[in-house]
């Protein structure tokens, strides 16, 4: 029994640091965003800055785009897409997925 209590406390205390680095990511990444992304996507992702205006940059929270996948995200994060610029030399690995976590939770 008391193995099965201390198994059961291993697996809440695991929970808990990975919702606490979750919600790091996903603070890092709204740093990173509004350093690197918001000057076209804008603060809120909907891309309706000048320069978000200019490139036609899509509003983050769209069907559309919500419904594409991390790996695609981060394909066009590092390789860039239409007029949206490479960030792969910009920024880290671990940066981009912060950055997705940070967008995805902008679209709750």
């Amino acid at each position: 029994m008391k193995k099965v209590l201390a198994g059961i406390a291993i697996a809440a205390t695991l929970c808990l640091v990975g919702s606490i680095a979750r919600a790091q990511d996903v603070a890092n990444g709204e740093k990173v965003f509004k350093a690197k992304c918001a000057s076209c996507h804008g603060p809120d992702g909907k891309g309706e800055t000048a320069a978000g205006k200019a490139t036609k940059a899509r509003d983050i929270c769209s069907a559309d785009v919500k419904k594409e996948s991390d790996a695609a995200w981060t394909e066009i994060i590092a390789k860039g897409k239409n007029k949206m610029p490479s960030y792969d030399k910009k920024v880290t690995d671990a940066e981009v997925k912060d950055v997705i976590a940070y967008m995805r939770s902008l679209c709750k």
